[in-house]
């Protein structure tokens, strides 16, 4: 095992805690090898009834994959950062699948492969702290780890609003897109824990759940319908910035300072996931993208601006909407000489 996650057994409950709370509990390879390994003798153990996950610190559950190692990768051939997506891709399908409760506790900051190891759960809690997002288009990346299959089964095109924007939403936000399930106040966690110790996970949600507020999202739905069912992101942003509400001018705004090519193939991939059967098939789709990413300027440099450096000023290519062409969206879905592919694993 690994001192980035930490685990226990109590009760016949196991409690999983990612370990990195300076680095909001970032994904690292090592801890993804080491929650698939724990979850595959919990799930073998008579012993074991329940899972719980949750994240070190006061500051949230994950606040995404290690981007730095990926955009170090990226610039060394991209090997390393293909066997993490791997791994970290067969994890998200390990726990999608998971025969036992396997309750996460989405509360404070959950981004990106932090919604890999939460969102696919079969007990989804989130807090009135909760803050998720799915935020990749800011650093030249497409949402992965399941999030496309996520987004595109959210209602109406709020999922392409999340996706294209890269902004934050909120615990009943989450709820409304189908990204969680149950709402328990910040404060009565350690208590719902407790419970599903000396009872299970449904008293626990019986005793501390909550209705959740109003989705702020939800409310929105009117003119993101209108705006996002368009055919190209160059036809949603002109949308929005001549849209009466200011908050789809406030999207457009946003949205304008992604990257160009990340954005587009974002709607490609988020559409193309609405098709597909099942979640290990946006994973094996995910795939082909994310390697493709390794190839682009755009991961490197978003990565560059925003984490390394932090300048915040990326300089994508291409440069603008416009010059993003067809092909250059088509060539992130085209197989790689490593296919995901998970039907050949479970021979």
């Amino acid at each position: 095992m690994t001192d980035q996650i930490l685990t226990g057994v109590t009760g016949g409950v196991a409690i999983l805690t990612l370990n990195r709370p300076k680095a909001l509990n970032s994904l690292t390879h090592e801890m993804v090898v080491a929650m698939a390994q724990a979850l595959a003798q919990w799930e073998a153990d008579d012993g074991v009834r329940a899972v719980v996950l949750a994240g070190a610190g006061a500051r949230g559950l994950c606040a995404g994959g290690d981007v730095v190692a990926i955009h170090d990768s990226a610039k060394a051939g991209g090997a390393a950062a293909r066997e993490f997506w791997r791994d970290e891709y067969r994890l998200n399908a390990q726990i999608a699948a998971f025969p036992k409760p396997y309750v996460a506790l989405m509360d404070g900051f959950v981004m990106g492969g932090g919604i890999g190891v939460s969102a696919h759960a079969n007990t989804r809690i989130v807090t009135d702290t909760s803050q998720l997002a799915m935020p990749e288009v800011g650093i030249g990346f497409v949402p992965d780890v399941g999030g496309t299959r996520l987004l595109a089964r959210a209602q109406g095109e709020i999922g392409l609003h999340a996706a294209l924007t890269g902004a934050s939403f909120f615990g009943a936000d989450a709820i409304a897109l189908g990204f969680a399930d149950h709402y328990v106040p910040h404060d009565r966690l350690s208590a719902f824990v407790q419970t599903i110790v000396e009872r299970d996970v449904a008293a626990a949600l019986a005793a501390h759940a909550v209705a959740p507020p109003a989705s702020e999202l939800l409310a929105q739905q009117h003119w993101i319908d209108e705006c996002y069912s368009l055919r190209t992101v160059t036809d949603i942003v002109s949308a929005l910035l001549s849209h009466a509400d200011t908050r789809a001018n406030a999207a457009a705004e946003l949205i304008m300072t992604r990257s160009p090519l990340a954005l587009s193939v974002a709607l490609a991939a988020v559409r193309r996931a609405r098709e597909l059967p099942t979640l290990e098939d946006a994973l094996a789709l995910e795939y082909r993208v994310s390697s493709a990413a390794l190839r682009s300027h755009d991961l490197v440099e978003g990565v560059r601006a925003q984490l390394i450096d932090k300048d915040r000023n990326p300089k994508w290519s291409p440069e603008t909407l416009a010059e993003v062409a067809t092909a250059d969206v088509e060539a992130f879905f085209q197989p790689v000489a490593d296919e995901l592919d998970f039907r050949k694993e479970q021979l």
